[in-house]
């Protein structure tokens, strides 16, 4: 009995889970964290990286991490090709 409780429960929490995920996408919201290298850094880097430095260098320049800045370039290189 109990379970049939917690499930209904929980079949509601996904319905309205659901409808206020659609809601937000309706009124131009989405999910998600804000990318770390924004425009600005990522066009900064290349600059860092044209005039000879180094990802890492040109991540501690930027405050961002090296991974983060890797995943920046490779994302923005794979979708200029």
């Amino acid at each position: 009995m109990f379970g049939a409780l917690g499930q209904f429960e929980r079949d509601l929490i996904r319905e309205r889970t659901k409808a206020g995920l659609t809601a937000a996408a309706a009124r131009g919201r989405k999910g998600g964290r804000k990318p770390v290298v924004t425009a600005d850094k990522l066009q900064r880097a290349r600059e860092h990286i044209a005039n000879g430095l180094n990802v890492r260098e040109a991540a501690t320049r930027l405050k961002v991490s090296k991974t983060a800045l890797y995943t920046a370039l490779q994302s923005t290189s794979a979708a200029d090709s």
